[in-house]
């Protein structure tokens, strides 16, 4: 799962690479801003400033590294040339508006679900986003106000260097947060419990079931988020100062309220699965119960 998030994500910000109004995520803008200087690959230039990241995280917070961390670190620079240049052979040429916008919108979707889907196994995090949660427990400081502070930090770096920053940059740095939380609630969590459940009842029939409604939730889910996100943009300008902090009142208040509320049935949910489980262990169920787990699964 990390290496298809992995995946996706790099697919993501290749689509934001196709052009440099686009701009990139903060770290990525960085290094491709590097690695011109240097007249290097992205690819190499992006390993070797993970690992200088990686030694520092070695010392200060080892817990953070996981197999999911050299994988991030290894993967993504390279998967990153490597969907570019399928890009510019599929889609040669000047891009126009129209593909700017599309660009923007399915780069950003794809870049935020593919972080989602990498981090949700919890197998580490990648050296740049394992900086906030150590300075932030260091520091003595809330994790959004140290990430906030570290991709502006290298948002600036990027603009010394002559990195791609662009519109994407400046979404990425503020607002990645919010977008990763909506995709572990949609997709990532919710395939992470079905992984689980599978892990205890493994059968070829819930493995086909489970990629059927994987795909249906996971096409639903993109295509409200791509409908919604498009509707939001065309109504952005329209706001009035005082709408517009009104809209990020409620936004604020919604978020928090759904992870509440998607939380505690996630942990009701959970603990009425591991009763269902260990009664059928024990052979307390009787045959409707029994049914009724059956469809369940």
């Amino acid at each position: 799962m990390s290496f298809l998030g992995i995946a996706i994500l790099s697919m993501g910000a290749a689509a934001l690479k196709t052009s440099p109004i686009l701009g990139l995520d903060p770290f990525t803008a960085v290094n491709v801003g590097m690695a011109a200087i240097l007249h290097t690959s992205l690819g190499l230039y992006q390993l070797a400033a993970n690992f200088v990241i990686f030694v520092f995280i070695f010392f200060l917070d080892r817990k953070k590294i996981g197999i999911g961390t050299i994988m991030n670190m290894v993967l993504v620079g390279f998967e990153i040339q490597w969907f570019s240049t399928i890009y510019h052979q599929l889609f040669p040429g000047k891009a126009t508006a129209i593909v700017l916008i599309a660009n923007l919108i399915i780069g950003l979707l794809l870049f935020t679900a593919g972080s989602s889907l990498y981090m949700a196994p919890d197998l580490g995090v990648a050296p740049y986003d394992a900086i906030a949660p150590i300075a932030s427990t260091r520091l003595h400081c809330k994790y959004k106000t140290a990430r906030v502070a570290q991709d502006m930090c290298f948002l600036i770096l990027a603009v010394i260097v002559h990195g791609p920053v662009g519109i994407a940059s400046i979404v990425v740095a503020f607002f990645d947060g919010p977008l990763i939380s909506y995709w572990n609630r949609t997709i990532s969590n919710p395939l992470m419990d079905y992984i689980s459940e599978l892990s205890d009842h493994p059968s070829f029939k819930n493995l086909a079931s489970g990629v059927t409604k994987a795909t249906k939730h996971g096409y639903q889910s993109l295509s409200n988020a791509y409908n919604s996100t498009l509707d939001f943009q065309m109504h952005l300008a329209g706001y009035t100062n005082k709408e517009l902090i009104k809209q990020i009142q409620d936004t604020e208040h919604n978020m928090q309220r759904s992870q509440k509320e998607y939380n505690m049935y996630r942990t009701r949910y959970r603990m009425l699965v591991a009763e269902m489980v260990k009664r059928d262990k024990r052979g307390q169920l009787d045959k409707s119960s029994e049914d009724i787990h059956n469809n369940d699964k």
